[in-house]
């Protein structure tokens, strides 16, 4: 009786080996699937832009032609259809608030509330100063861009508009899908501004330059 047991123990357990050995077989196969195709992810996923921003990029020029770093302070908004209710409380002695929503705290601290509706501006660029360009973002269900450009030396604000189309983009699934534009006309006014010239009409996230901005005055004088 002993030695049924045993042999059947010694039986049992060299099936057990027998599969075990059988499974190791299967898994340097199924460890180089996953390992080519998580190297495939890796070689798709790094094909995907490093920047994937698109913006449409101006460089500064005075009225002749010359790069230059403009010193005045200018803050860019974009003209939205509509318009918007806006809240402003004053209180003598305080700053003046305006916000997009009521504040009721504003109130109880004895300030006075006044309800106005506003154009729809969105600011793009806000009290730039010392630099050569500037990147602002363009609008993807609208084929004109209405700029105002506000400066803190000219009273007076200039307006640009942009004309353009815009159209889905995408490189690699994986890369998600993006909007990207391609000009067609742009004219403004000359407040601030001596003219506006189309460089690159395609607006990406490649970096081109797509708009000369050619202020008033000469950097040689």
């Amino acid at each position: 009786m002993k030695i049924f047991v045993i042999h059947r123990f010694i039986k049992s357990e060299m099936k057990i080996k027998r599969k075990t050995k059988a499974q190791m077989s299967h898994r340097p196969l199924w460890l180089f699937i996953i390992s080519t195709l998580l190297l495939l992810y890796a070689c798709s996923a790094n094909n995907c832009p490093l920047e994937s921003t698109v913006t449409c990029n101006y460089g500064f020029y005075d009225s002749e032609g010359v790069a230059i770093i403009y010193e005045d302070t200018i803050t860019v908004r974009t003209l939205l259809p509509g318009m918007k209710t806006v809240y402003t409380y004053r209180k003598l002695g305080q700053r003046t608030v305006v916000l997009d929503y009521r504040d009721s705290v504003y109130i109880k601290n004895g300030y006075s509330e006044t309800i106005s509706e506003v154009r729809r501006d969105a600011v793009l660029a806000n009290k730039i100063h010392d630099v050569s360009s500037m990147k602002v973002q363009m609008q993807y269900y609208s084929d004109t861009d209405t700029l105002i450009f506000d400066y803190s030396n000219i009273s007076n604000k200039d307006t640009v508009i942009l004309l353009h189309d815009s159209y889905s983009n995408v490189e690699l699934p994986e890369c998600g899908t993006h909007r990207f534009h391609y000009l067609k006309e742009a004219r403004c006014t000359n407040y601030g501004l001596d003219h506006i010239l189309i460089n690159n009409p395609d607006v990406n996230y490649k970096g081109n330059e797509n708009m000369k901005l050619y202020f008033n005055g000469s950097a040689h004088e």
